[in-house]
């Protein structure tokens, strides 16, 4: 079977969206997912499931969030093998002086319009720096997202899609997580 990772978006921050992690994990036990593992309280989700598109799993798991917790939360999910793209194709590990601490990955439903990208480019002010690549735009943000213009932005109007962000710790956490499951 797959192994898949879905990242809920806003759950559990800011005392909002208020979900335990054994509740989440039995939510996707019903929908009929394997080895369900959740990482940290902000809705990291690795689990095995019969093949399907990550968009239609997304959306099973979307609904299923509102039937059992009575409020929405976007879903965006991804393949091992993608996860493990994101990780490898982070174009600020190339660079020299750059704070691992700083990095962050935010994960798209889909890939965004070129003039949204545009958008979303005139918003960043140094020393803030992004990349997209594909459904992944990567960000290097040196004082911190708290400190970040960028981040207080509303991104998902602008890009047309659901993201929904992780620091570059997690994304290796989980990343870590899906290899233990093979």
């Amino acid at each position: 079977m797959p192994i898949y990772i879905s990242l809920l978006r806003g759950i559990n921050v800011g005392g909002h969206k208020r979900i335990k992690m054994e509740l989440l994990r039995t939510s996707f036990e019903k929908l009929g997912f394997e080895q369900v593992q959740t990482y940290i309280q902000s809705g990291n989700v690795i689990f095995k499931s019969a093949e399907l598109s990550p968009s239609k799993l997304s959306k099973r798991i979307e609904e299923t969030m509102l039937s059992d917790f009575g409020f929405p939360v976007s879903v965006v999910t991804r393949t091992v093998g993608e996860m493990a793209e994101t990780v490898g194709n982070n174009p600020f590990l190339k660079e020299r002086d750059i704070d691992l601490e700083k990095l962050h990955v935010m994960f798209l439903s889909d890939a965004p319009a070129a003039a949204a990208l545009k958008k979303v480019a005139e918003l960043v002010a140094a020393p803030d720096q992004s990349r997209c690549l594909g459904k992944a735009i990567y960000l290097y943000l040196p004082n911190g997202a708290a400190g970040s213009n960028l981040m207080k932005s509303p991104l998902d109007r602008l890009l047309s899609v659901v993201t929904t962000t992780r620091n570059w710790r997690t994304v290796n956490a989980i990343h870590q997580m899906c290899q233990e499951c093979r």
